[in-house]
């Protein structure tokens, strides 16, 4: 017999008293030390569990995916924050289905780059572009319309795919 701990026994663990002889109420049946220990093995596996799952917060967060369908060879102007920016562009959803695009109407869409005129994604993937220059954007719901979307066309948490083209850089005189 072990003295001055815990033994272990066929149900698990039991408590053994110094000296230990005989059977009296110094001897714990092994409940309570098996209690404890089997409670100690479930708390590290939660804790385990929910380090690897995600947060509400985090959950499904996606990133901006900027990918180069035309290079320009010479660029001497790359945009940057309020540039008035020139672009004709065609938006779809991960589907494939179009929402809209410039192109259609056979006007180049303009906003002033970085300001918050349109959805984060493009303030974003638009920056360092050339005039020439061609890109797809792949835009996660965090970054375009968020859980409300832009109904009827764009639902809620919709990933956006978009295909531009820059045609006219307009640099304001810095102040």
């Amino acid at each position: 017999m072990t003295e001055g701990g815990v033994a272990p026994t066929e149900g698990g663990w039991r408590r053994v008293r110094s000296g230990g002889g005989g059977g009296g109420a110094d001897q714990d049946s092994g409940g309570a030390v098996r209690r404890v220990m089997q409670l100690s093995w479930l708390l590290v596996f939660l804790s385990l569990c929910l380090g690897v799952l995600p947060t509400r917060a985090g959950e499904g967060k996606r990133k901006l995916q900027i990918g180069v369908k035309k290079r320009v060879d010479h660029c001497p102007l790359k945009s940057r924050k309020g540039d008035v920016l020139h672009i004709h562009y065609t938006g779809r959803l991960e589907d494939g289905t179009e929402f809209d695009s410039s192109l259609h109407r056979d006007q180049p869409f303009v906003f002033s780059l970085g300001t918050g005129q349109v959805i984060k994604g493009w303030d974003q993937g638009l920056l360092g572009m050339c005039e020439g220059e061609k890109r797809k954007l792949v835009i996660p719901s965090e970054l375009g319309y968020g859980d409300r979307g832009a109904p009827p066309k764009i639902p809620g948490r919709a990933t956006l795919v978009f295909e531009v083209e820059l045609l006219k850089i307009e640099r304001r005189p810095e102040l």
